[in-house]
């Protein structure tokens, strides 16, 4: 519930500091420093900048505010990063479900892909894929799709906090003619979105199986001239390490490290087939993995050791992935199932514990994507990027571990407010920025388009 600001708050104090809004909540998880949830805090915001954090009856006699939010059952965090994604395949979710990676890749998205993008189709699908994060409780998002200056402009309409990875491959595709194309193309993207502090433009070159060794040295004289971040699929599948062990006598790994591609501007996306080595050069070179556990079940690619990469000091963020092969892009539930799955596969029930994963959803995050320093923690100077999650519902009674009752037991729908750079996303569940109504439509129109025989009204009318 939002307390309208009262004719005091709005009058200047000579007792009192002057803030734009204060929310106050039953808790508050900064996630750094660690100091686990804060029971009956209030967030202090000045512009977009977090300003202070303590105590509410402190901040009561300490601030006045335009605006004052009283949250009293929530728990505030960070908004969550989804250092992961393929926003616009939001259009293709649900198209091809229940294959293997390579017959789900090659023989339903490429061909889909091939047919119907357009920077039309990359505005629509980021559109709605932008309200699902938004509702979910995302505020940062990393894609890696076609046309990202399309992305981009959605990011900005919405109000997100976005890092957008220009693809590069080595055949044509509907945005290019081939690797000088693409690396043009990102280049130009990032010269145009350079003054703009919630959009960060980096290079994705696709997976070593898509992308040849020119190509990739060109990227990574790129990223260094540029000072930007490089995303890739790498140790998707076994499949993968097998093609590549055929063909060239090496693991794609191994070539990436001989490129000179294992450094701190990698995100690794996937990692789920680790030699113990091959997580030495990980820790050694700085690289950063990023862990997509539901799309990794679904597609059955295999399991990332990601205890085993946070025991040898290696970054590990989360993401979802697109939703044509997860098939949401819920981070609260992928919190949740990176946390379970980390247990089943180290067969420790004390791997990634509540308060480790939600440090991957929100922080590691934004260190992958080298925001730490803006976003990712609720600590002073930095960005106000946060989410408020309802703990009062029945279903996250009582509550013992406001952290641990986020990550094992609610549900993004619980998820009532969000705020970017000090702006409101999201009110009590309803969107301040996009409208969900001709969003909707929109995505029923596609739907028509790409798959008319699939259509229920067509159905019903025949």
């Amino acid at each position: 519930m939002q307390d309208k600001p009262s004719a005091m708050q709005n009058q200047p104090s000579p007792d009192h500091q002057h803030a734009d809004l204060i929310i106050k909540a039953g808790w508050i998880a900064p996630v750094a420093p660690e100091t686990g949830a804060l029971a009956d805090h209030a967030l202090v915001v000045r512009g977009d900048t977090i300003v202070d954090l303590l105590p509410t009856p402190l901040a009561d006699q300490k601030w006045r505010a335009d605006e004052v939010v009283e949250l009293g059952n929530h728990l505030l965090i960070p908004g969550l990063v989804n250092a992961h994604t393929h926003a616009a395949m939001n259009l293709f979710r649900g198209l091809a479900d229940d294959l293997p990676l390579m017959t789900w890749l090659e023989q339903h998205i490429w061909p889909a892909e091939g047919q119907w993008m357009s920077e039309a189709f990359v505005r629509d699908g980021t559109r709605l894929a932008a309200a699902e994060m938004i509702r979910s409780g995302t505020t940062c998002f990393a894609d890696m799709y076609f046309f990202p200056e399309t992305t981009a402009r959605v990011a900005m309409e919405a109000g997100l906090r976005a890092v957008l990875f220009s693809p590069i491959l080595d055949f044509p595709t509907p945005m290019g003619a081939g690797p000088d194309d693409y690396l043009r193309l990102a280049t130009e993207a990032a010269d145009n979105w350079r003054h703009e502090p919630r959009v960060t433009i980096g290079f994705g070159p696709h997976a070593p199986y898509t992308v040849s060794d020119g190509p990739l040295e060109k990227v990574l004289t790129l990223a260094e001239e540029l000072d930007a971040p490089v995303m890739m699929h790498v140790h998707e599948t076994a499949g993968e390490i097998h093609q590549a062990v055929e063909t060239s006598g090496e693991r794609p790994l191994t070539r990436l490290k001989q490129l000179g591609l294992l450094n701190p501007r990698l995100l690794a996306v996937h990692m789920t087939q680790l030699l113990d080595e091959e997580i030495q050069w990980l820790a050694e070179t700085g690289s950063q993995v990023v862990h997509c556990p539901e799309s990794n079940l679904k597609l059955a690619s295999g399991f990332c050791p990601v205890q085993k990469l946070l025991d040898a000091g290696i970054n590990v963020a989360l993401g979802t992935d697109g939703s044509a092969s997860n098939n949401d892009l819920d981070m609260v539930g992928e919190t949740r199932t990176a946390a379970l799955l980390a247990k089943g596969v180290s067969l420790r029930a004390d791997a990634v514990p509540a308060a480790t994963a939600l440090r991957m959803a929100t922080l590691n995050g934004a260190r992958a994507l080298g925001l730490e320093s803006r976003t990712g923690s609720l600590e002073i100077g930095k960005q106000a990027d946060m989410i408020a999650v309802d703990l009062g519902a029945l279903e996250t009674q009582p509550v013992y571990d406001p952290v641990a009752q986020l990550v094992y037991a609610a549900t993004r729908d619980q998820v009532t407010h969000s705020w970017v750079a000090g702006r409101c996303l999201m009110a009590d569940r309803r969107l301040t920025t996009l409208n969900a109504a001709l969003i909707a439509k929109n995505a029923a129109e596609w739907q028509r388009n790409i798959a008319p025989n699939n259509d229920r009204a067509n159905n019903e009318s025949r």
